[in-house]
């Protein structure tokens, strides 16, 4: 650690004497400072000229960016969190954004990224990282656009036009695009061993060297806003409809002999969503979100291993999210209060040899209070939240109170040196497919079962965070702990020479039997211990702007070490986990190199091993309306591995792997024209996507 410190305050001094550089631009003055900002609960970045000139759209920019922990797929339009602390969320002014705002997002118009590592209480459940983009709002003119995006290695594009129009204090926004892919070449590989009762070991290998995936997705969005410089009132109908007549067509091997697995799939989902937001005198302000959301699938699966089982689903889920926050800035402090309001309520019907009715109503309640401000030297921000959790399903009920106190505290060592600790205890509840009193069968040996009676677990959080900020290098060493109690944990129970996947908490849990089609099925065992689930890991990030404003690039990685402490086992992992990147900015040409070796794991009886990735970009700004980029996605890589798992349950081993022609020596190119007339700017505008996507519909994998 001290010889850290010394390298860290060693660069500080080298590049003392760009210290006063500063990317804040007012009227006819450019002051330059620090690209990067530290704050309590993460980081301000202050993107470049070259990199919001270079990229088409917001996706391409945050690339660029290479934030810790998150990788950017701009051809495939993803964004991945490279830990399992949970999800991605991504904002623009505050409230979160659809995939189609991120590739309409106005570029000329941004002030700032806020790339937030340790969300306070004011956010939701399982969301690890926020990326929130401050835009400033549009007066007046209009923007028109296309983004072409094809791959030229496979079936597989996205296409999306939209418009904007900005007159005084209103703007109309209105945007389509269709996604399409049919993907062949993928292949499976499956090795299991089944232990029976009498001791006896059953082998089986799963294979297929050609499944096929087919979709068609539409996707539009209809916006109008309303504001000044006080108050924006914005409302949002969108709509989407995915067909999948292919979701799974595979023709498979069971040690040599054929089989075939078939599924498809189509859904369709309105969204309604109006946001307020007003500001007071006195430095107050207040913000109000409503969301209704219908969504409507039906599917199709059939696996003949063995013998033929078939199902069919028709799922309908209806959910009202609604949101008020209240925010009182004061001398020396901010205090936030709110309340989160939401109700869903879903009936999914199961039909053929897994026919079943599951009706379920959940509602929730959230109450938070957070503040944050700085005494001298010394920043926080503490809080605590709320939540009260019921559902129902036949006659279960369940009524949870969460509690979720949170406390960050940071403080400069010196100039550019900072030290920040984070504190959180909060709790978990499983998503709602788990939590069904439905039961499906994956193959002729495994059952997966819902378990109802599962009960929330406590997460307990430690963070400590040394960061180095400088003109032109950023560091960052950062050390967590996690602690799950009670935590849900995969469970295999056996049962006549059948095996059955379910979820437990342990001694906590009243889950040890289940029902399957009117049958009991009880583990041999029984809970002897409390399941947990906790890790640590040791993390270090460097970005370095070698030549300013022409060629960056950023290194990262750490060590991952894993203890799952389930009823009847034991498991430890330790992992490697990082990446690199290069950026060059070429006048009208910029270049792009990144690699990771993915996101290894343990979880339970589960190892995960998420694919390695690595991708070269290629953008060349033919004008200012009009650019073109061509993606070459692991190259020299004929059959690229996209997942790996292995179960370790004294049951049941297994490992998997899957390998993806397509995406081997994946070249694609992306046209995106906008032509902006009669643009003029002034505060920052608020937009918002908060639709629901979460059907309940338990299915085999």
């Amino acid at each position: 650690m001290k010889r850290l410190l010394c390298m860290l305050m060693a660069v500080g001094f080298l590049t003392a004497a760009a210290q006063d550089e500063k990317q804040v631009t007012l009227e006819e003055v450019t002051v330059k400072g620090a690209r990067v900002v530290q704050k309590v609960d993460g980081q301000w970045i202050y993107p470049t000229k070259q990199q919001i000139a270079a990229s088409p759209n917001g996706y391409s920019l945050l690339a660029k960016l290479t934030l810790p922990h998150i990788r950017v797929d701009e051809a495939m339009n993803s964004i991945t969190a490279l830990t399992n602390l949970g999800s991605v969320q991504v904002r623009i002014n505050d409230i979160v954004a659809s995939r189609e705002d991120l590739q309409t997002l106005d570029l000329q118009g941004i002030e700032r990224i806020e790339y937030v590592d340790n969300p306070g209480v004011r956010y939701g459940e399982g969301i690890a990282y926020i990326i929130n983009i401050k835009v400033r709002k549009p007066v007046s003119g209009y923007a028109v656009g296309t983004q072409l995006t094809n791959t030229l290695t496979a079936v597989n594009g996205n296409e999306t036009l939209y418009g904007k129009v900005n007159r005084g204090r209103s703007e109309f926004a209105i945007n389509y695009d269709i996604d399409y892919h049919h993907s062949k070449g993928q292949t499976y590989d499956e090795r299991s061993t089944y232990l029976l009762e009498n001791g006896n070991a059953v082998i089986m290998r799963r294979q297929s060297e050609q499944i096929t995936d087919k979709g068609l997705s539409h996707n539009a969005q209809l916006t109008y806003s309303l504001s000044d410089s006080s108050y924006v009132l914005q409302a949002k109908l969108s709509g989407s409809a995915t067909l999948r007549p292919q979701r799974r067509d595979a023709d498979m091997l069971l040690n040599g002999m054929p089989y075939d697995e078939h599924s498809s799939s189509r859904s369709s989902s309105p969204s309604l969503d109006v946001y307020y937001h007003q500001d007071f005198k006195r430095h107050q302000s207040l913000t109000a979100n409503v969301v209704g959301t219908h969504i409507r699938t039906k599917g199709d699966i059939e696996n003949n291993e063995g013998s033929v089982y078939q199902y069919a689903t028709d799922g309908k889920t209806w959910s009202l999210w609604g949101e008020a926050i209240h925010e009182n800035r004061l001398k020396p402090f901010t205090l936030s209060t709110g309340i989160q309001y939401g109700q869903r309520y879903s009936h999914n019907v199961y039909q053929g040899d897994a026919e079943a009715v599951n009706d379920m109503h959940t509602s929730s309640v959230y109450l938070f209070s957070q503040l944050k401000g700085n005494v001298g030297k010394l920043n926080y921000m503490g809080g605590l939240g709320v939540s009260r959790r019921y559902y129902r399903q036949g006659e279960t009920q369940n009524n949870f109170w969460l509690f979720r106190p949170k406390v960050t505290v940071s403080y400069p060592l010196a100039s550019r040196l900072k030290v920040k600790y984070d504190f959180e205890i909060s709790q978990h509840v499983s998503q709602i497919a788990l939590v069904s009193d439905v039961s499906i069968k994956q193959n002729s040996m495994e059952t997966i079962l819902g378990n109802p009676e599962i009960q929330p677990n406590s997460v307990t959080s430690h963070f400590l965070t040394l960061s180095y900020s400088s003109p032109r290098f950023t560091s960052e060493l950062q050390g967590y702990y996690r602690i799950n109690s009670h935590c849900n944990l995969e469970k295999y129970i056996r049962k006549d020479g059948h095996f059955y996947q379910t979820q437990t908490n342990g001694r906590s849990s009243k889950s040890h039997q289940a029902g399957l089609n009117g049958r009991v099925v009880t583990d041999e065992g029984g809970a002897n211990l409390d399941n947990e689930c906790n890790f640590f890991y040791i993390n270090s990030y460097n970005q370095w702007d070698i030549v300013p404003d022409k060629l960056s690039a950023t290194l990262y990685g750490g060590i991952y070490r894993f203890f799952n402490y389930g009823e009847n086992y034991t498991h430890t992992y330790t992992s490697f986990n990082g990446g690199c990147s290069l950026q060059a900015y070429l006048g009208r040409w910029t270049l792009g190199a990144y690699a990771d070796n993915g996101w290894n794991f343990m979880e339970g009886e589960h190892r995960g091993h998420q694919a390695p990735a690595w991708y070269l970009t290629c953008n060349y700004r033919v004008s200012d309306a009009l650019s073109i980029s061509l993606y070459a996605q692991h190259p020299f890589s004929q059959h690229p591995l996209t997942n790996k798992t292995e179960v370790v349950s004294r049951y049941v081993q297994k490992e998997i792997s899957q390998h993806y022609r397509d995406y081997g020596n994946m070249i694609t190119l992306k046209l995106s024209y906008r032509l902006d007339r009669g643009r003029r700017y002034r505060d920052i505008q608020r937009s918002m996507n908060h639709s629901d996507s979460e059907t309940g519909i338990l299915q085999s994998k």
